[in-house]
């Protein structure tokens, strides 16, 4: 694991001090020995109370429903995979030799995931200080460039309001593929707009958040066409 921990303290700027913690953190439940699922629980845990905090210090006026649309959209899956990918963690990752054959190390809820897990790792390792100060890392830049209350409108909603707008059909969502066991699923999800000939697909623990990343690609999709 040297390689990794020399990653890590360059792409966070930590060091574990119980290195089987960072190894267990990076290993996905298709790979043998211990996963990170239980990691990723408490990850998950830390990572909603430091977000939520950040942005009620930056949002002073905000109102509770628009802080809570600002977390959500901080520590969504396609998010937390985006960092996940920026900081490099596809190659570090231990999957099985089925998710290794296909390109599990891309896949952006096993990077979410993993992200997650490395945070609650470091807050078993060295505490809620330490796990507060590597979350900050990560986030630096979305920290900093927070968007404002007309940009938290969900993927779903944005597109359709804009098919309506040029007033064709509705999009159509359906699942195409649900992986894993019943209490860690993953859903993908095509959005198709027929009149227009495009469909996305999208990635996610639920259903819901399937559909609005592929409602995300699609409106990338258009906005690139425009």
């Amino acid at each position: 694991m040297d390689k990794t921990a020399t990653w890590l303290k360059k792409s966070l700027d930590y060091e574990f001090q119980n290195s089987q913690l960072l190894e267990q953190a990076l290993t996905h439940r298709s790979a043998p020995g211990i996963n990170n699922e239980r990691l990723e629980y408490l990850g998950d845990a830390v990572l909603d109370f430091v977000i939520s905090e950040a942005v009620y210090l930056q949002r002073p006026d905000a109102s509770e429903g628009v802080l809570s649309r600002l977390r959500s959209s901080l520590v969504k899956d396609t998010t937390l995979a985006e960092i996940s990918t920026d900081l490099g963690f596809g190659e570090h990752l231990i999957l099985g030799s089925g998710e290794k054959k296909s390109g599990g190390h891309r896949r952006a809820s096993i990077l979410a995931d993993a992200l997650e897990a490395i945070f609650g790792a470091v807050y078993l390792d060295s505490g809620f200080d330490e796990a507060r100060r590597i979350i900050h890392n990560a986030f630096a830049g979305r920290l900093v460039e927070i968007p404002d209350s007309a940009e938290l409108r969900d993927p779903k909603t944005r597109l359709q309001e804009l098919v309506q707008s040029r007033r064709i059909a509705l999009p159509d969502y359906r699942v195409e593929k649900i992986d894993g066991e019943a209490h860690k699923q993953t859903f993908s999800v095509r959005c198709t707009i027929a009149e227009l000939d495009a469909s996305t697909t999208g990635q996610g623990t639920t259903r819901r958040d399937a559909e609005q990343e592929s409602a995300q690609h699609m409106l990338a999709l258009l906005e690139k066409a425009d």
